[in-house]
């Protein structure tokens, strides 16, 4: 058995108890102390330097490439097709009947006018010529007598000593004689010509077709089958059909004087090929029918072209194109510029004067070469964007590299002849 202490423990004091108490609220003090001075270590790092760092600086305006257009009086062109026929078309047909003898052509063959064609059997109009002359100098010898008579019995019918009745008689033969030598030349005349008409020629100049007789077929005066045809080339009709409408709407443009024309001078007319090819020669517009056809409601025009090396046929299509007039105040703008919205309509980009880009809706007219011609929808001072429109939008302010409309098409002509040459190396 243990023995008690002779020490037992002293209860608690006052100061003891203190101490106790206080002990764990100092060691909980000092944890949110360090986690305060954590948390600020914390804020310093994320808050306090977001609050540190400097504002980035705006990007920089894009650049884009503006074209400046100038107004001009700009000619208008009309494309329409046609079909090429000959200047002059000679059917050749007998004038005389006889057996054909010789064919003095060759088919397909440049003639000139008045060159022999073919030659029929002379023999028979060459005795018919031979008759007519012997038959004149008969009523020119039988002239001569009359006269003769007439002149002796003049004096003395004043004499009395011939009746007046004999020398009435004696002048009426003599007329009568005059007459039958004049129906006699005539006979020779109609004779020799008809034996010039047994050689066939060209009425004209032209290329011969081929023949469609051979040596020895008979032929008659009043056959209706040509032996032939003759057709000039040089130059050469073009005739093209313009609608109705086209016609009323020029007329109204030139009345109102958007359109202008020369007076003087007959409208210039280029043509087209069928195999898209360009004639080499221009042609001028003649004239224009005066009727409207009812099946096709257009009008017909004829265009005139030289064709010295027979290029042109009669009947090949063709397109020609037109010069209207020259519309006054239009501008060319280059179609890398213009695009169509979802309704069909041509709009561009453009910078006005105070450098904001804005979208303009264009009244285009045609296009010509690699431009559009738009007569409306441009104000005073716009420049066309033709590079970067995909990088501004309508009110944005971009960084301008102005050209003018020539150093624009000099820059394409350069890029389409360096693209060109990479291509063939």
């Amino acid at each position: 058995m243990m023995s008690p202490d002779p020490h037992p423990p002293a209860p608690p004091g006052p100061a003891r108890l203190s101490r106790r108490r206080f002990a764990r609220p100092v060691v909980g003090l000092g944890l949110l102390v360090g986690v305060a001075a954590a948390g600020g270590t914390v804020f310093g790092l994320y808050g306090g330097e977001s609050e540190a760092q400097a504002p980035s600086a705006p990007p920089p305006a894009p650049t884009v490439t503006a074209v400046s257009l100038t107004p001009q009086s700009v000619p208008i062109h009309t494309t329409l097709p046609g079909r090429t026929s000959a200047f002059q078309t000679a059917e050749i047909r007998p004038q005389v009947s006889g057996v054909l003898r010789e064919r003095l052509f060759q088919e397909g063959q440049q003639v000139k006018a008045g060159q022999p064609l073919y030659r029929i059997d002379p023999a028979p109009y060459q005795a018919a010529l031979a008759s007519a002359q012997a038959a004149l100098a008969k009523s020119q010898a039988t002239l001569e007598s009359a006269s003769v008579t007439a002149t002796r019995y003049k004096p003395l019918v004043a004499q009395n000593a011939v009746s007046r009745l004999d020398y009435e008689t004696a002048v009426a033969t003599q007329k009568s004689a005059e007459a039958d030598v004049a129906s006699a030349r005539a006979a020779v005349d109609t004779a020799r010509i008809n034996l010039g008409y047994t050689t066939v020629t060209s009425p004209i100049s032209g290329r011969t077709s081929r023949s469609s007789v051979t040596v020895g077929a008979l032929l008659t005066s009043d056959q209706t089958s040509a032996l032939m045809t003759v057709t000039q080339l040089d130059p050469i009709y073009v005739d093209v059909v313009q609608p109705a409408s086209t016609l009323l709407r020029l007329r109204r443009e030139l009345a109102s004087g958007q359109l202008k024309r020369d007076a003087d001078n007959n409208p210039e007319v280029t043509l087209q090929l069928g195999d898209g090819s360009e004639y080499a020669q221009k042609g001028t517009l003649q004239f224009s029918e005066v009727i409207v056809s009812t099946d096709t409601n257009t009008v017909t025009l004829r265009a005139q072209f030289p064709n010295p090396d027979g290029t042109l046929l009669p009947g090949m299509f063709v397109r020609a194109s037109l010069e209207e007039g020259s519309l006054q105040n239009g501008l060319l703008v280059p179609q890398q510029g213009v695009t169509h919205d979802v309704r069909g309509n041509a709009t561009a980009l453009v910078v006005g004067k105070d450098g904001t880009v804005a979208t303009r809706t264009l009244t285009v007219v045609e296009a010509i070469g690699n431009k559009w011609l738009v007569s409306g929808g441009f104000q005073d001072g716009d420049r066309v964007i033709v590079e970067g429109t995909q990088k501004v939008t309508n009110g944005a302010k971009p960084q301008l590299r102005a050209l003018t409309a020539d150093q624009f098409d000099a820059q394409v002509a350069a890029e389409a002849k360096a693209a060109t040459t990479s291509q063939r190396s």
